[in-house]
């Protein structure tokens, strides 16, 4: 059966099972113009054989299937094509079709991999120096060529700087890296960049009809995106769904082989990640594996659509999400939205480290839900340099490390439960606390470094049952300082007047001359007592909280220390 709606002039052999051909072959790109997703390449190599500026060496450095091999040999044939050299080659001459074939004698495709030594490379050297056999020039395409051994490249140097003029190099890599600078100096380098997911969809609609098969439009989308920017990749899927699916390719087809789970099912567990609710999240995860889902594929899918949760979180648009498609778009960016940047970097984290383990462990699931778990239990976080800034400058906004997980977070000012009264005993009802309860109770509402501020009270007064003054010793003054700005003081007074059932207005005092009432008078603490109170301070317990740090020495007043030298 003839390709006739392919673009690709290579004949499908599907038919004949004796010489059957895959799909990455058979619609392999065979002229400049078919490269799907490298215009930028194509475009430049065809004006440099255009305008006779065809360099001696090319480097074509780019990831997985993503048209380098294909790209060397459309070259290769526009330099030695019988009408060329031409931008456009014919693909039906003989030294055309035997370059198409990877047969021909002038032509020569070398694995990097398996000819790495020094030997190899000076064979390549003396065949260089005789002249092609038929064509206009004698290629060399080595492909890996970043695993020649450093011997090799020094061999390879001064032909390459200086090459007979009937040879041309064409080096491909996928790690351009690991190549010595003399070689990448001596090369015209041009990166292959990934393949959008739909330049991927689009050729691969074009395979089907060729193939006469069909396939959900949500089938090819989950294929494109699989294969994250390698058409070739995308091809092995389609060809190994051909013969999973002998009917109509659906989208449950693709999940069923993949081993991977549908992105409603993704999403969910997401929500419920986000929400801190291990339960259903782990529910969900042996509904999946029971389903036939991979345990690795469902991480990895995971961690690709947090990608995206991220990307919504920076405040990306839609067209930038890589993996999540169009129908959970909006749940997608509202899990980022809630989240937050610093939570979802975290979570990433603890994904990629989980499956990192997991391809050394027999005990994947354990991992994943130890790993999934601990994302539920993330704390809400904040950049340690905002927190501290926030310290300093007296802000109101709570530490998100010390405050509560998102699955215990309440609403804020909920009514406390009534206490009861027992029997002989004096009515506890909210309008009859004392100062002390009423303020303890109203603290224990709320949470962040500004509670434990308030808490380091030096006394408690109610002049009139609408006021409360907070008495603070002298050297806690930045303490009431931070207590007393406008957001906290508004805080404050809503936690108590929740708890006493009218509004209380809330003042915050110095007191002025006080003594020391934490040891009597002329009597110095020892080092031992002054390290355990200080111990108990608010920010020094913060800051052990935040950095895990204990404290070892506390240092007196300036005047009393000796002075060093």
């Amino acid at each position: 059966m003839a390709a006739k709606h392919s673009r690709s002039s290579t004949p499908n052999t599907a038919a004949d099972p004796k010489q059957y051909v895959v799909l990455a072959r058979r619609y392999r790109p065979q002229t400049f113009a078919e490269l799907v997703g490298q215009e930028h390449v194509a475009q430049a190599l065809s004006n440099a054989i255009a305008n006779h500026h065809v360099g001696h060496a090319y480097l074509f450095t780019g990831a997985r299937g993503v048209g380098k091999t294909s790209t060397a040999r459309i070259l290769a044939k526009a330099l030695n094509c019988e009408r060329g050299p031409t931008p456009v080659p014919c693909n039906r001459c003989d030294a055309c079709q035997r370059i198409a074939a990877g047969e021909d004698v002038d032509v020569l495709e070398i694995d990097g991999a398996s000819n790495r030594g020094i030997e190899e490379v000076r064979l390549l050297r003396q065949n260089a120096a005789i002249r092609p056999s038929r064509s206009r020039f004698k290629i060399y395409v080595i492909d890996e060529v970043h695993m020649l051994t450093r011997e090799a490249f020094n061999a390879l140097l001064k032909t390459l700087e200086e090459p007979p003029e009937h040879v041309k190099f064409i080096f491909c890599t996928t790690e351009p890296a690991k190549i010595p600078i003399t070689i990448l100096s001596r090369c015209q380098r041009f990166d292959f960049a990934g393949i959008e997911t739909g330049a991927i969809r689009k050729r691969l609609e074009q395979i089907l009809e060729a193939e006469g098969k069909e396939a959900e439009a949500e089938a090819l989308e989950i294929l494109a995106r699989r294969a994250a920017g390698s058409m070739r990749d995308s091809q092995s899927l389609l060809e190994q769904l051909l013969a999973f699916a002998p009917g109509k390719i659906t989208a449950k087809d693709v999940y069923e082989l993949l081993g991977a789970a549908d992105e409603e099912h993704i999403v969910t567990m997401l929500e419920h990640l986000q929400a801190g609710d291990p339960a259903a999240m782990l529910a969900d995860l042996d509904r999946l594996l029971a389903e036939g889902v991979d345990i690795s594929q469902l991480v990895e899918q995971l961690l690709c659509y947090l990608r995206d949760c991220l990307a919504a979180a920076a405040g990306c648009q839609r067209e930038s999400f890589l993996f999540a498609p169009p129908a959970v778009a909006a749940r997608i960016e509202e899990i980022g939205r809630r989240w937050g940047l610093q939570n979802l970097l975290a979570a990433m984290q603890i994904i990629d480290q989980a499956l990192m383990r997991m391809r050394y462990s027999t005990q994947g699931r354990l991992l994943a839900e130890a790993a999934l778990v601990r994302i539920c239990r993330l704390e809400t976080l904040q950049d340690i340099s905002e927190l501290i800034e926030q310290l300093r400058t007296g802000g109101v906004a709570a530490p998100a490390a010390v405050s509560a997980p998102a699955a215990a977070v309440k609403k804020k000012y909920e009514p406390a439960e009534p206490m009861r009264a027992s029997a002989g005993a004096p009515s506890a009802q909210p309008g009859n606390l004392k100062p002390a309860e009423l303020w303890h109770r109203a603290l224990s509402r709320l949470s962040g470094a500004a509670i434990e501020m308030a808490r380091q009270f030096h006394k408690l007064e109610m002049p009139s049952p609408e006021e409360l003054v907070i008495w603070f010793n002298p050297e806690y003054a930045i303490y009431k300082s931070i207590c007393e700005t406008p957001a906290q003081k508004t805080n404050f007074e809503q936690a108590v007047a929740e708890v006493c059932g009218r509004r209380v207005r809330v003042e915050f005092r110095l007191l002025e001359n006080l003594t020391n009432e934490a040891a009597p008078a002329g009597k110095a603490l020892s080092n031992h007592q002054r390290l355990l109170a200080a111990a108990k301070h608010p920010l020094v317990r913060l800051a052990g909280e935040l950095f895990g740090a204990q404290p070892v020495r506390v240092n007196g007043p300036s005047e009393n220390n000796p002075t060093r030298k």
